[in-house]
C-alpha cells in the first residue's frame, strides 16, 4: 500500500472518529435539553445515538467528560465567532459583544447550567485529566480573544482584554445563579420593585463594565 493511500486512509478514519464525536454530543445535547436537571447518564446518550454503551466509551470515560466536552464545544462556538469578528478591521462596538454573548451563552437553554455543573465538577477534581486540557485550551482561546480587544481598543494594556473576558464570564454565571435563586424564593422584605429579568440586568452590568472599562482606560495617563 503506498503512503498516499495510507495517508487517505488516516484522513478518512480521522473524519469518521469526529463525526461520532459530533454525533454523541448531538445526543447527549438532545437529552439534556428533555432534563431539566442534566441528569443524562451514558447509557441514555448511547441510546439517543443509536450506539452502544461501550462505544460512548471510546470516546468518553465517563458522564464527567462527555459533558464537559459538550461544554467546551458550546463555548468554542462563542470564542470562534467572536475571534472571528475581532479578526475584522471593523471597529468592535460593546454591542457587538453583548450580540455574541447573548446568541451564544445566554439564550442557549443549555448553556449556562452547563457552565455552572462543568466548573462545579472541575472545583470537585472531576474529569481528571481532560479538565486540565480543557483550561489550557480555554486559556489559548482567552489569549487570543484578549489579544483581539486589545487591538480594537489600543487603550487596554496588555492583558487586560483577558481581564475583561474573564470579569465578564464571572458576571455571565454569577448573575445567573443569583437570579435563579431569586426566583426560587420570595422577594426580600422591603424591596420597592420587582428585580429585573436576567436578560436585562445582564446587559446593564456588562455594558456596564465594558464600558466603564473602556472608558478608564482611555483617560489613563500614558
Amino acid at each position: 500500500m503506498g503512503r498516499a493511500m495510507i495517508i487517505r486512509q488516516r484522513a478518512i478514519q480521522a473524519e469518521d472518529k469526529l463525526e461520532r464525536h459530533n454525533a454523541i454530543l448531538d445526543a447527549a445535547e438532545r437529552v439534556l435539553l428533555r432534563s431539566p436537571e442534566l441528569a443524562a447518564n451514558v447509557a441514555e446518550v448511547a441510546a439517543e445515538a443509536g450506539l452502544a454503551k461501550g462505544t460512548v466509551y471510546l470516546y468518553f470515560p465517563g458522564k464527567e467528560e462527555l459533558l464537559l466536552a459538550l461544554h467546551e464545544r458550546n463555548i468554542e462556538a462563542f470564542f470562534d465567532a467572536l475571534i472571528d469578528r475581532l479578526d475584522q478591521q471593523a471597529p468592535v462596538q460593546v454591542d457587538d459583544i453583548l450580540s455574541y454573548t447573548h446568541r451564544y451563552m445566554i439564550d442557549p437553554p443549555l448553556f449556562l447550567p452547563m457552565a455552572t455543573r462543568c466548573l462545579s465538577q472541575m472545583g470537585q477534581g472531576a474529569a481528571g485529566a481532560n479538565a486540565l486540557a480543557f483550561k489550557q485550551r480555554m486559556g489559548e482561546r482567552l489569549a487570543r480573544a484578549g489579544a483581539g480587544l486589545e487591538r480594537h481598543y489600543p487603550d487596554l494594556p496588555a492583558n487586560d482584554g483577558v481581564v475583561l473576558l474573564r470579569h465578564s464570564y464571572a458576571l455571565i454565571l454569577g448573575l445567573w445563579q443569583l437570579s435563579g435563586a431569586e426566583a426560587c424564593g420570595p422577594v426580600a422584605a422591603g424591596t420597592l420593585a420587582e428585580v429585573p429579568p436576567y436578560s436585562t440586568s445582564i446587559d446593564d452590568a456588562l455594558r456596564a463594565l465594558w464600558q466603564g472599562t473602556i472608558a478608564a482606560t482611555s483617560r489613563s495617563p500614558s
